[in-house]
Order: structure tokens, then sequence, then C-alpha cells
């Protein structure tokens, strides 16, 4: 299991040059975002969507969305 490291051991691991070397094909956006549509939720919700998103280590915003595309591809 990865264990998750703290701000100095991450210092410490990407100053040196062997970790710095970008691993696989860079992520490309395939569309812009232009539309902002405001949504409220109460703090319990808001709560667990922030939990959810940064274990899947995404914003809440990414994991709103993900979640929204996977619900409208369903119907």
């Amino acid at each position: 299991m990865t264990r998750i490291m703290t701000p100095d051991e991450e210092y410490d691991f990407y100053k040196r040059p062997e970790n710095q070397i970008p691993l696989g094909e860079p992520v490309v956006r395939m569309r812009r975002l232009t539309e902002l549509f405001p949504v409220r939720f109460d703090a319990r919700e808001l709560a667990a969507i922030s939990e959810r998103a940064a274990a899947d280590g995404r914003t809440a915003s990414a994991w709103i969305r993900g979640a929204c595309a996977r619900e409208l591809a369903r119907v």
C-alpha cells in the first residue's frame, strides 16, 4: 500500500533529478469549460463530496462533473 508523503518528503523526493522526469503521455484537456452553473449543497453533502473527491485525487468540481456525466450517460 502506498502512503501519502508529507510536504517535506515530497520536497526531498522531487528535488532529485531522477524524480523530475515525466512518466507517460501528457494529459490533454479535450474540452474547454465555458459555463458556470451555481449549485448549493448542505454542509453534510459538501463534506461527503469533498471526501470522495480527495479519495479519488480530484477536485470537488471535477468529481461533481464526473458524477453528472455518468448520470447523463445512463439515461
